[in-house]
């Protein structure tokens, strides 16, 4: 077993491939059970069972529970092995977390929180980059804007979610508040979810170009009321969404035979 899972001769710290794909395994089971409430806090496993439930080495168990301990969804002691912490410990700003917790069935509870989140942070963020944004981003906000428009007429949603990830992320950036500019990895997933979960139409509401244009138009010209006003209604509509998405059901924008 451990000859399959480890290069013997690979120098230290080098990737193995067999060794990170069977870590990767066994991290994209055991993070998305733990992060869809599978396992209530205080539920415990052990290293061996773990070995014999995924037919790994201890290496490859321990690398795992690692990752997962750096999340904070559990923590491994000694004598009472594995064991997984409550909600409220978990480092909630994990990007890998965020992706898991889309992924199940819990996820217009996330989005929900993703959606308030950023209706405290960007309405405010795109009024101060209105600010002190530079002028090659005030210019870049202005052109990503028409992008927007362009591939949303189009209905070409790939194109137009990495001009909208570019989007926000500028607005966070150019803020000037590090805390704000440190999120922008977190919008970029709901962002991303939004998409990947077809919560999108196959054309962006045209309101909704029209709010981005008018935020990129705003900060542009030194409005902070009117960029502020704007993204706030844009969040807003982000949230009136959300509300509509039963647990367990398919996005409403499912275009998927059957």
């Amino acid at each position: 077993m451990a000859a399959a899972e480890e290069t013997a001769d690979a120098p230290p710290g080098a990737a193995r491939g067999p060794h990170r794909t069977l870590h990767n395994r066994v991290l994209a089971e055991l993070g998305p059970s733990i992060a869809a409430g599978e396992y209530a806090p205080g539920h415990a496993f052990t290293l061996d069972g773990l070995e014999r439930r995924f037919q790994v080495s201890r290496t490859v168990v321990r690398e795992a529970v690692r990752v997962l301990e750096s999340m904070r969804l559990v923590v491994s002691r000694p004598r009472t092995g594995v064991t997984v912490r409550p909600v409220a410990a978990w480092n909630v700003f994990d990007p890998q977390l965020i992706r898991w917790r889309l992924a199940g069935a819990g996820r217009p509870a996330q989005l929900r929180s993703l959606t308030e989140l950023r209706a405290a942070v960007e309405p405010p963020a795109a009024a101060a980059a209105a600010r002190r944004a530079s002028p090659a981003a005030r210019e870049r906000l202005l052109a990503l804007g028409e992008l927007m428009t362009a591939s949303g007429h189009a209905g070409d949603l790939d194109t137009f979610l990495g001009h909208d990830i570019e989007f926000h992320a500028i607005l966070l950036r150019e803020s000037g508040n590090e805390m704000f500019a440190g999120l922008s990895g977190l919008v970029a997933e709901v962002l991303t979810g939004r998409t990947a979960y077809h919560l999108m139409p196959e054309h962006p509401r045209a309101e909704a170009l029209r709010l981005h244009a008018l935020v990129a138009s705003a900060v542009h010209s030194g409005l902070p009321g009117v960029a502020e006003a704007a993204m706030r209604e844009i969040v807003a509509e982000v949230g009136v969404q959300i509300e509509r998405i039963a647990p367990g059901e398919p996005g409403p924008f499912d275009r998927r035979p059957g």
